[in-house]
C-alpha cells in the first residue's frame, strides 16, 4: 500500500501538509502547483517540518529520505498519472473545485480516488454533472494533518462504497484515523462539534458569565485535557458509576434546560439513550468499566507530566 503513488494537487499550506503525511508512510507522493514561486517556497517548508517533528521524536527514518519522496509537478496529467489517490487542496470555492475535478476525473482512471480537503462544500456539489462522481468524496482533515491524524471521510450519495473503503485503507495506511459520516451535512464532523463549543462560548461573553481568558483554562486545564485521549461519549460513560446511561439520567434533564435555554430544544429522548448506551457497551462492557476508570487516570497522569513547564 506504502509504495502506491499519491498526488497532491495544491500546494499551499494544507497540499504540504498532505505530502509530508503520504510520505512519512512511504509513498511517492506529486504535488502538483501551477504557479512557480509557490513551487520554490514548498521544498524549504517540507524540511523545516520535517526536522520539526524530528526533533520531537516523531519521525521514523530521516527528513532527507522521507522528503526525498516528494516531486514537484506543474503539469497537472503527470501529477495524477498513476495516483492511487488525489488529495485536492485548492482554494474553497465551487467553481474552481468543480473544473479542477471535471479535469481530474478525465486524467485519472476508473479506480482513482478523488478526494477534496473542503471543510464546508460537499462532495455532491463538487461533482455534480460530472463523469467521475462516483470517484469524488470529500476527506477533510485537521489542521495540519501531520499532527491531527482525523480525517472526515464524506461521500456524496452517489459515490460508490468501494471508493470509500479504498479511501479508507489509504488514509489508515498513512496513520491517520478515518472515520465515515454517514450522509451529507454542513460542517461534517469536525466543524460541526468544534461550532457548539464555540457558539457557546461566544454566548457566555457576551452574557457576561465569563471571560475570553477563563473559558479557554476551562477548555485548557479541564475538557481538553480529557479529549486529548477521549471523547464526549466515553467522557460521561466513564465519569458516572453505570456508565453513560446513569449519566443521561443524572444529567440530561439539566443539559435539556440549557439548551432550551440557547433555542435548542435536543432532548435525550429514551431511544437515543438506549442506542448510545448500546454502542457504548459493544465498545466497553460494564464489568470493564473500573479498569477503563484507572486507565483515563494514567492517561491525565501522562497529559500532566507532559505539560508540565520546562522550569518546574
Amino acid at each position: 500500500m506504502s509504495e502506491r503513488k499519491i498526488a497532491v494537487v495544491g500546494g499551499g499550506s494544507i497540499g504540504v501538509a498532505f505530502a509530508l503525511v503520504f510520505a512519512r508512510a512511504g509513498h511517492p507522493v506529486a504535488v502538483f502547483e501551477p504557479e512557480s514561486g509557490r513551487r520554490e517556497a514548498i521544498t524549504a517548508e517540507l524540511t523545516a517540518k520535517l526536522q520539526s517533528l524530528a526533533e520531537g521524536g516523531l519521525l521514523e527514518g530521516t527528513g532527507e529520505a522521507i522528503a526525498a519522496r516528494v516531486r514537484l509537478e506543474a503539469d497537472l496529467p503527470a501529477a495524477v498519472a498513476g495516483a492511487a489517490l488525489v488529495q485536492e487542496c485548492v482554494p474553497e470555492r465551487l467553481e474552481i473545485k468543480q473544473q479542477l475535478f471535471a479535469e481530474l476525473g478525465e486524467a485519472t482512471g476508473p479506480d482513482t480516488v478523488l478526494a477534496s480537503s473542503s471543510s464546508a462544500i460537499p462532495a455532491s456539489q463538487t461533482g455534480e454533472g460530472l463523469a467521475a462522481a462516483d470517484r469524488i468524496l470529500v476527506a477533510h482533515p485537521g489542521n495540519p494533518p501531520f499532527l491531527l491524524p482525523v480525517i472526515e471521510l464524506a461521500p456524496s450519495p452517489v459515490t460508490r462504497p468501494a471508493v470509500v473503503a479504498a479511501a479508507h485503507r489509504i488514509y489508515a495506511g498513512a496513520g491517520m484515523s478515518p472515520v465515515t459520516v454517514a450522509r451529507e451535512v454542513e460542517g461534517f464532523l469536525f466543524n460541526r462539534l468544534q461550532g457548539a463549543v464555540l457558539r457557546e462560548a461566544y454566548a457566555l461573553v457576551r452574557d457576561g458569565v465569563a471571560t475570553v481568558e477563563d473559558i479557554d483554562t476551562v477548555m485548557r486545564d479541564g475538557l481538553g485535557r480529557r479529549w486529548a485521549f477521549m471523547g464526549p461519549f466515553e467522557t460521561a460513560d466513564l465519569n458516572t458509576r453505570g456508565g453513560i446511561a446513569s449519566h443521561a439520567q443524572k444529567m440530561g434533564p439539566a443539559y435539556e434546560r440549557m439548551g432550551v435555554e440557547r433555542g435548542q430544544h435536543d432532548p435525550w429522548t429514551p431511544g437515543l439513550v438506549t442506542e448510545v448506551e448500546r454502542q457504548r457497551r459493544a465498545l466497553l462492557p460494564l464489568e470493564q468499566w473500573e479498569d477503563r476508570v484507572a486507565w483515563r487516570d494514567r492517561q491525565l497522569q501522562r497529559v500532566a507530566a507532559a505539560l508540565r513547564p520546562d522550569d518546574a
